[in-house]
């Protein structure tokens, strides 16, 4: 994710910026699904991964809006 939201901050233009910031929040949302799936499979008990899942839903959720701000902001 920090790598991808480095190049995000790297866009040559608003669309780019977007696009790149969409891959951010596939990868966060890809992090939380699988630390979601330690912990149905029974590798992890929920309570080692409750702080990290939080964070990464709060990651998930500052880039879903980042993204809608950029596009809005883009579109006047």
């Amino acid at each position: 994710m920090g790598s991808n939201y480095r190049a995000a901050c790297r866009a040559r233009s608003p669309a780019e910026f977007c696009a790149k910031l969409g891959i951010v929040e596939e990868e966060a949302d890809e992090s939380v699904f699988w630390m979601e799936l330690l912990v149905e499979a029974g590798l992890i008990k929920q309570s080692r991964l409750a702080d990290l899942l939080q964070e990464a839903n709060e990651i998930v959720a500052m880039v879903v809006a980042s993204i809608k701000t950029a596009r809005a902001r883009r579109s006047r």
